[in-house]
């Protein structure tokens, strides 16, 4: 049986459960149960992408994405064709690696913890730079240095990866290294003087590098860098409740409270100066509703009740304002609005930090309206990403709202992430406690 023969069967088993789902949620209606909307609702949702995650995500992922000479392939086609000399990058590589390490974890499939032990030693042999510290950004097919400047951004997702991958497997390399790579980025990134981190460096870590900012001026500052960073050094205080860790992931969520959110709009400057003067006005729907999560998860971590709450309120501020300015009828999210005018077509990683975001403000407030938003959201996903003849999700959709079929599903930027961590998160936020 083929790759696409097995994947066609996976899809049809998605329909299947989706179809029964909706049948019993009809049963429950037709007999007055006495179960709260709420509940089936939810527990509806948390099926239907749990099936996604393991029946469509995943076994794309482990179909098409392994290198016969070491790693996963840099690029690979819609249709699940390689292209066995594209560069390896950074980013893609520590997402692969946390996404099934977490896979792992949450299902203790053998066949995840081989895939995850196969991203962690092909990230530690390839990715790491043994004489100036830090990950180097991009290496070529065959593994070696291609672009070797320090990305901040790319060293913090091999600090997530890392640290995730300890978590399933409690293997003590992967904590060191990433506890090492972490205590690198405080030495050589961390500002003390304005807060926050220094977006990129040359190997050397010598001469702060461009970003690839092409408006004003070169940002010296990102905000998807202290997001991610805000994320990636929650992980790893799950793993290494360490108080100078503490101490900085209190900085970042002060930074983002302080500095990068914009209160009087409910937006995010995403670059700035050194001293966070803002370089553009843009509004990123997408990083907007991720952060509102995001904000709240390390609090809850700090284990500060006053920050807890103020976290909380602004997570709705933010869910609010993106539903009213950039979320479609239909339940999908725009991209962004730049200088007021809108680009980007309809990607497809806002439309996963949204589930997590609607959950995220029900959770907080009980208002129903959030559920609702989440679950609409995930039927546009369904109807519009979810590819069923090849698996995986498509990268988004075009102007004429036809997927982007012409768009690697593997690529540099394009990986398992954000749709396997919607799943991830919304069973976690589910479970029940022992």
């Amino acid at each position: 049986m083929t790759k696409k023969s097995v994947i066609r069967i996976q899809a049809a088993v998605i329909k299947f459960l989706t179809y029964l789902t909706g049948i019993l949620y009809l049963q429950f209606i037709a007999i007055g149960c006495s179960t709260p909307a709420s509940e089936i609702k939810t527990t509806s949702l948390v099926s239907e992408t749990t099936n996604n995650l393991t029946e469509n995500i995943l076994p794309f992922w482990e179909s098409y994405t392994p290198d016969p000479n070491g790693g996963f392939y840099g690029t690979v086609l819609n249709d699940g064709t390689p292209v066995p000399e594209a560069p390896k990058g950074c980013v893609l590589n520590a997402r692969m690696l946390w996404t099934f390490s977490n896979a792992y974890m949450h299902f203790e499939n053998e066949a995840y913890q081989e895939l995850a032990n196969r991203a962690q030693e092909y990230f530690l042999t390839h990715f790491i730079d043994e004489e100036f510290g830090g990950t180097y950004w991009i290496v070529k097919a065959d593994g070696t240095p291609l672009d070797d400047q320090k990305q901040c951004y790319g060293i913090a997702f091999a600090i997530y990866g890392l640290a995730a991958h300890y978590q399933a497997t409690e293997k003590h390399e992967s904590l060191q290294q990433a506890i090492s790579l972490y205590r690198k980025l405080e030495e050589k990134a961390f500002d003390p003087i304005n807060g926050g981190y220094i977006e990129s460096f040359t190997r050397d870590w010598k001469t702060p590098q461009r970003y690839g900012y092409d408006g004003i001026g070169v940002a010296a500052k990102t905000m998807n860098t202290h997001l991610h960073l805000l994320e990636v050094y929650s992980q790893l205080y799950k793993v290494w409740p360490d108080s100078g860790l503490k101490s900085q992931l209190k900085g970042l969520v002060d930074v983002f409270l302080e500095k990068i959110i914009d209160q009087k709009r409910w937006h995010q400057n995403l670059f700035l100066t050194r001293e966070w003067e803002n370089l553009e006005h843009i509004d990123s729907y997408g990083h907007d509703v991720e952060l509102s999560w995001l904000l709240t998860e390390a609090a809850e971590l700090i284990q500060e009740e006053t920050l807890i709450k103020q976290t909380k309120d602004i997570a709705l501020k933010l869910v609010d304002t993106q539903m009213q300015e950039g979320r479609n009828p239909d339940g999908s999210l725009l991209y962004e609005r730049r200088n007021g005018e809108i680009e980007g077509n309809l990607s497809w990683w806002p439309q996963a930090e949204s589930v997590i975001a609607f959950f995220n403000a029900w959770q907080i407030s009980g208002d129903e309206k959030y559920l609702d938003a989440a679950i609409t959201t995930w039927e546009w996903i369904k109807d519009n990403l979810v590819d069923t003849e090849n698996g995986g999700w498509y990268g988004g959709l075009d102007s004429d709202g036809q997927p982007l079929i012409g768009q690697p599903k593997v690529s540099l930027w394009k990986c398992p992430y954000h749709n396997s961590r919607m799943a991830f998160e919304l069973l976690v936020r589910t479970q029940k406690p022992n």
